[in-house]
């Protein structure tokens, strides 16, 4: 190969690697989600207001923990408003980590088995559901146009809230998208972890059968019962968090 051409193209064949890990390999029926364009990360009016009231006295300094009250916070909702952990006490409310552009996200919200629907029906049990977006501008899935459009793909009647600083995210321990938890109505953290028991978003590859853990942690607590299993290990993308 002439050396001067090998020089030159060597430069573009680096830029056009992807940028995820070998840990976020989407999932084989899923496409990939577009790239974001520059300008809807940039003039964010909420994604800038949502860094400041993570940042506030009403995000604790502490850290979750199973098995003891949920830290509280205050996020600004996509659609306007804030939303407060604590103004829902007394209620079970649980908390989905979101990025409507990772591949794992948009295929759990394609099926019944996982997350297509079961907002909607542990809400009218009086569940409240809680979407949390802690990416960070210029981040995959980050701005107020990408979120309005997962929102409307998915047909989410629940909130997303928008964490652009991280705080939020931090203080829980989220690690992947889609990363779950759920607070009991006493406002102790019952379960964080994986939506089920994939360990991948592939129905084929749960063992020995399918479990849905958040649907199985409603329910125990439905039943009285204390939740059989309290914490597992998530998987997805890698929350977006800035630097």
């Amino acid at each position: 190969m002439n050396r001067k051409y090998h020089h030159t193209l060597l430069p573009m064949v680096l830029a056009a690697l992807p940028a995820c890990s070998s840990q976020e390999a989407r999932p084989a029926s899923t496409q990939a989600a577009p790239a974001q364009s520059s300008d809807e990360t940039t003039a964010d009016n909420a994604g800038t207001a949502a860094a400041s009231v993570a940042n506030s006295p009403a995000a604790a300094k502490t850290t979750a923990t199973i098995g003891q009250p949920a830290p509280d916070f205050a996020l600004p909702a996509l659609g306007g408003g804030t939303v407060r952990l604590s103004e829902h006490r007394g209620k079970v409310v649980v908390l989905e980590w979101f990025n409507p552009d990772c591949p794992f996200v948009r295929q759990a919200h394609a099926r019944k088995e996982q997350l297509q629907g079961l907002a909607e029906r542990h809400q009218k049990d009086g569940v409240v559901w809680l979407a949390i977006n802690s990416g960070a501008p210029g981040k995959q899935g980050h701005g107020v146009k990408a979120n309005q459009q997962g929102k409307q793909r998915h047909a989410m009647a629940h909130p997303i809230l928008l964490d652009e600083s991280g705080a939020v995210g931090r203080l829980y321990g989220a690690k992947r998208t889609p990363h779950l938890y759920v607070i009991d109505a006493s406002g102790k953290l019952v379960y964080g972890g994986a939506l089920d028991n994939t360990k991948g978003g592939d129905l084929e590859d749960a063992e020995p059968t399918f479990v849905n853990y958040v649907a199985t942690a409603l329910a125990d607590i439905s039943a009285g019962r204390a939740v059989a299993t309290p914490q597992t290990e998530p998987y997805g993308c890698s929350v977006k968090y800035g630097d």
